[in-house]
């Protein structure tokens, strides 16, 4: 698939990374906390557990400038900073209850909520073309119908293992027709690189570093790669329905102002991730489209359903009536809607 970086297309990783999440405590009254607390302050004190990821470079801008402490300090309520290495971590985090909202890619959070994971979807926080297939510098393969019989590194439960399937699907493979690597994106990197598998399903900003060093894209479909989804569990919304709305609001607060300071974003990105200023910049100028409608809708249920099926095929989900009870029960735009229109 030809690259379009001149189109401003999403390449954003839905990420997913590093093995654990890594709490970072942030500013805000009683820093510490936990979302129980919170629930039975109903509302008005307490912790938000939050995630930030560098595959969602709004939680990286709306963290460092403090902006969530800030709207929720008059309540009494702190925040704490949760770091999702992917979606899939994301999910874990949020079906434990160790972070009341989390992002993750579309096609993650229906897979969380087909296998009964009780989170809902109150905002879209961009459109990213954030996975692809790459292969090594130094390597011959040059297209996804070569990778038959290969080795490839993917993290299951994220956009890029989601990406891999339907790429596979899309060029007459199927999944047994490879050896699919379970490996964290940071792990999946390591691995192409010291020629343990021939092929990773990358996400950004890992994989814009990775081509930094030679790293090549051998396939891109920006079709293939679901939304960015803010994510917040049922108890949550239920309980603290103003908690919520304030996350959507700054959520949308940071849209705009990322939107009109691409070189601070980009730098605030670079200095999160510890990555360069040009493989940031490619994040954000060219792979990264934040000027999207924030509602959660039609557009989204419409990737969604193309995926769905892939879930039930590959065994993720055991039958179809769990993802159209998901497609049906997923998205909450009420927060959105309001955000939207303030």
């Amino acid at each position: 698939m030809p690259a379009a970086p001149t189109s401003r297309r999403s390449f954003l990783a839905l990420g997913l990374g590093a093995a654990a999440l890594s709490l970072s405590a942030c500013a805000g009254e009683g820093a510490g906390g936990t979302a129980a607390a919170a629930a039975a302050g109903g509302g008005k004190s307490g912790t938000l557990n939050i995630d930030w990821a560098t595959y969602n470079p709004l939680s990286v801008v709306i963290k460092e400038k403090g902006w969530l402490e800030e709207a929720l300090k008059p309540k009494n309520v702190a925040v704490t900073w949760v770091q999702s290495a992917g979606s899939n971590k994301a999910n874990e985090a949020l079906r434990a209850g160790a972070i009341d909202v989390g992002s993750t890619a579309g096609s993650a959070a229906l897979l969380a909520r087909a296998n009964g994971s009780p989170i809902k979807t109150i905002s879209l926080y961009s459109q990213p073309e954030w996975a692809a297939l790459v292969v090594g510098k130094d390597s011959k393969i040059s297209s996804v119908a070569e990778l038959k019989g290969r080795q490839i590194a993917a993290t299951k439960g994220t956009d890029p293992y989601f990406f891999l399937l339907q790429a596979l699907e899309a060029n007459g493979l199927k999944q047994n027709d490879v050896t699919v690597q379970n490996l964290q994106h940071a792990d999946g990197r390591t691995a192409l690189e010291n020629g343990s598998v021939d092929a990773w399903s990358g996400l950004d900003p890992i994989m814009a570093a990775a081509e930094q060093n030679g790293a090549r894209l051998i396939y891109r479909n920006i079709d293939f790669n679901t939304y960015g989804f803010l994510n917040a569990t049922e108890s949550f919304i239920k309980e603290r329905p103003e908690q919520a709305q304030t996350v959507v609001d700054v959520y949308e607060k940071a849209r705009g102002w990322a939107a009109n300071n691409l070189e601070e974003t980009t730098a605030l990105l670079a200095k999160a991730a510890n990555i360069s200023d040009a493989v940031a910049g490619k994040v954000i100028k060219e792979r990264t489209r934040l000027a999207i409608n924030p509602i959660p809708g039609d557009a989204q249920l419409a990737v969604l359903k193309k995926v769905g099926p892939i879930f039930v095929a590959s065994g993720d989900v055991s039958g179809q009536d769990k993802i159209d009870a998901a497609l049906s029960s997923l998205l909450d735009p009420t927060f959105a809607s309001k955000a939207a229109t303030a």
